[in-house]
């Protein structure tokens, strides 16, 4: 059973290293589509939204990597 445990943990941990970051990059797409879907906000803006929060989501990531080290 615990051969069983640490397969599911070693193939949870190559998708998710780091769980806020999968957190919030879902967080966005939800924001954004529902802006995009629901708001009529512009697909051009929406797509920049994701670029730059992406972009921000990476640099908190590893500004808290970095400060753990």
């Amino acid at each position: 059973m615990k051969l069983i445990g640490a397969i599911i943990e070693e193939i949870w941990g190559m998708f998710v290293d780091d769980g806020s970051l999968a957190v919030l990059s879902l967080l966005l797409i939800a924001i954004v589509t529902a802006a995009v879907k629901l708001l009529a906000f512009p697909a051009q803006w929406g797509g920049a939204a994701l670029g730059v929060g992406c972009l921000m989501i990476l640099a908190y990531s590893v500004h808290k990597a970095v400060q753990r080290d």
